[in-house]
């Protein structure tokens, strides 16, 4: 005597669609954590205090600028009061991200290609917020 066991064809459906989504689920928060943990490196507060986008030649402080999860990055920048800076944005950054302002600076340039720069001489320290022209794309410009 064999006791058959049915199982009914939508059971086994259900089954499959639960285990995908429990798959799916898994994979998208392990990237999902991942993913932040790599963003909050894009904010510049790693251990040098996101001075390592700044190198100085010739006296100017020099930036280069990318982008990075549809953000600019590093999208906060450091830099030094009385000294000279120059922005450029690299071949990473499209559309209306290469139209970079500062507004309390006065600045507002269309950086078409990655040797534009904007130059400036910052003279009072503070936080300042810099973005694309749409505001999309933001950032901080830490003058000490």
């Amino acid at each position: 005597m064999e006791d058959k066991i049915q199982v009914k064809k939508s059971s086994v459906y259900l089954l499959g669609v639960v285990l995908l989504i429990a798959v799916a689920g898994y994979f998208m928060l392990n990237s999902g954590v991942s993913g932040n943990d790599n963003s909050s490196n894009n904010n510049g507060n790693n251990d040098n205090n996101g001075d390592y986008a700044v190198t100085i030649e010739n006296g100017i402080q020099k930036v280069i600028i990318g982008m990075k999860d549809y953000n600019y990055y590093p999208n906060t920048i450091r830099v030094k009061a009385g000294v000279p800076v120059s922005i450029s944005l690299d071949k990473t950054v499209y559309g209306c991200f290469r139209d970079f302002t500062i507004r309390d600076f006065e600045i507002h340039k269309y950086l078409k290609t990655t040797q534009d720069t904007i130059e400036f001489t910052p003279t009072e320290k503070g936080t300042y917020t810099f973005a694309c022209s749409m505001g999309m794309g933001t950032g901080t410009l830490i003058v000490g």
